[in-house]
């Protein structure tokens, strides 16, 4: 913390405060409304941050939990390979051993000058709905080994002082299956980081380098005392919770998750120590996404309006231990440690604070991102095409409260593809889509209920992988709570209801059909203790 941080005027920084994150949001808004595919433009499958000249996050668009406390293991990188940065530069990468994710998620770091010197930098992350690899969208289900899941980006420059390298375009493009939305995604992204230097260059016109350059650290400082303050606020002590995947998609055999906290005075703790060693399949985790996850969690347990930066992380420790699940090594596939691994560490998490802090503590959500990626051939275009999406489910029940139903939770905080947006885009159609009657975990406050999406396919032969979780193992209940409902993938053939794995991939012909039931959220509490108009309430709109 800086010396001089509890003096900064606190009008003043609270305007700075919400101008940085204005740039981000804005950011974010351009994105979106410039984006070419439906996973971004309908889905928002994207997020924005500004960083400081040494690449600490100032500010960020609240968007997507996974992609933001992650990101800045990306800025680091970009500036440790590049060393030096012109006007105009654009860093790419996707390689989650270089500080991204997973290889979907592409991030642009561009920096910020002002007469002549680096002032900060900008960045963006968005999901694309196909990098090559082994399967269309870049999401299957039984990867082996990291190359079949992709293309890997390390930082490189793809602007150069301005002007695009071609060569380097090309090279990407020549490896995915949808070249013209991919470009037109990554200008998007391009854009995104112009609107965000346009709007830093702004600021600085506005209050001056020099007060900026002390409102970022000070906007940093800012979010660690009041970080600090609400860990005090939290019992001492530690708890430990353990939780397990479903498989890998290789094999069927649980995968632990285990978390230990400790909080003590002003510091947290979060030690992973006890989980699974990395395995064969693609639920490995990277340590930027166990990070994000953590980040997400304790913000949720402390005070989710702490503004979220690189301060508010101070207090924090993490000790993931190297070449586990949820710190894996390549040339490990890790697709799904960003999507399905990084719910379960929540779930830990969250498990281990029920035993500090009941009080702040929901019930385990659905658990999953629920991720179904469908390509081929479009017989309309003759072009191929990528669907990604994910699903949402039931939310926990929380200690006051229903979960809520049929929602995105924790590290995913997407919205769906219209049904019209997905019709419209592919040939693929929506047959059903609705709430799973008394899917959520009974208590004195239920469980939400999860979604069942039925997809066919229309006039072609489709690959449809999915990576999903919570199909053996319930969403936890707590303080007497039922767990939820698990989820379940089914194909419907020829009227024939026939079941599919948590993971993996199949080729579906026309008219068949995917149905996608996704997991209710567990219980809070007792069921005998639920309020007689509840009840009656639960039985009007199908909770029971």
């Amino acid at each position: 913390m800086t010396m001089n941080s509890t003096a900064f005027d606190p009008i003043t920084l609270e305007v700075l405060r919400h101008a940085l994150a204005a740039v981000s949001e804005e950011m974010n808004a351009n994105l979106i409304r410039s984006a070419f595919s439906p996973n971004i433009k309908e889905r928002r499958d994207c997020s924005c941050a500004v960083f400081d000249p040494e690449g600490r996050m100032v500010a960020q668009a609240e968007s997507i939990p996974v992609h933001l406390g992650a990101m800045p293991f990306s800025v680091a990188a970009a500036i440790s390979k590049a060393q030096t940065f012109h006007p105009g530069d654009v860093i790419i990468l996707n390689d989650p051993y270089y500080g991204g994710a997973h290889l979907p998620d592409i991030t642009f770091i561009a920096p910020v000058f002002v007469r002549d010197e680096l002032f900060a930098f900008v960045a963006s992350r968005a999901h694309h709905a196909d990098v090559g690899g082994k399967e269309p969208g870049s999401v299957a289900g039984d990867t082996t080994e990291i190359y079949q899941e992709g293309l890997r980006i390390p930082p490189v420059r793809l602007w150069n002082e301005g002007k695009l390298d071609q060569d380097l375009a090309d090279l990407i493009l020549l490896n995915v299956r949808t070249p013209e939305e991919r470009m037109g995604d990554l200008s998007a992204q391009h854009a995104a980081c112009e609107t965000g230097i346009a709007r830093m260059q702004a600021l600085v016109h506005r209050f001056g380098s020099d007060l900026l350059t002390r409102g970022m650290a000070a906007v940093m400082d800012y979010s660690e005392r009041r970080m600090r303050a609400q860990i005090k606020e939290l019992p001492d002590g530690t708890a430990a919770y353990e939780d397990y995947l479903d498989g890998d998609g290789i094999t069927d055999e649980p995968i632990r998750i285990r978390a230990s906290v400790t909080v003590s005075g002003e510091k947290i703790s979060v030690d992973f120590t006890g989980s699974s060693p990395a395995v064969a399949g693609p639920v490995n985790a990277v340590y930027a996404v166990t990070a994000s996850a953590t980040y997400f969690t304790l913000r949720a347990i402390t005070d989710p309006d702490i503004p979220p930066n690189a301060g508010c992380y101070r207090p924090i420790e993490i000790i993931a231990p190297q070449g586990s699940v949820v710190n894996s090594d390549p040339p490990s596939p890790v697709v799904g440690g960003n999507l399905e691994t990084s719910q379960r560490i929540v779930d830990v998490i969250l498990g281990a604070f029920s035993k500090l802090c009941p009080e702040r503590v929901i019930a385990a959500c659905q658990g999953t991102m629920n991720n179904v990626t469908i390509g081929g051939i479009n017989p309309r275009s003759g072009k191929a095409y990528t669907l990604y999406e994910t699903i949402g489910g039931g939310f926990g029940a929380r200690p006051n409260k229903d979960g809520v139903n049929g929602v995105h939770s924790h590290m995913t905080n997407t919205l769906n593809t219209p049904v019209e947006a997905l019709e419209s885009a592919y040939p693929l159609r929506v047959e059903r889509y609705e709430l799973i009657d008394g899917s959520g975990g009974n208590g004195r406050y239920r469980g939400g209920m999860g979604i069942r999406r039925d997809i066919t396919i229309v006039g072609h032969t489709a690959r449809v992988s999915l990576l999903t979780d919570r199909r053996r193992s319930h969403p936890y209940g707590l303080n007497g709570g039922a767990p939820g409902r698990t989820g379940e993938n089914v194909l419907i053939r020829d009227s024939e209801e026939i079941p599919l794995p948590a993971k993996g991939t199949v080729t579906l012909f026309d008219g068949e059909t995917v149905s996608i039931r996704t997991p209710g959220g567990g219980g809070y509490g007792i069921a005998q203790e639920r309020a007689e108009q509840a009840i009656k309430s639960d039985h009007r709109e199908g909770r029971i």
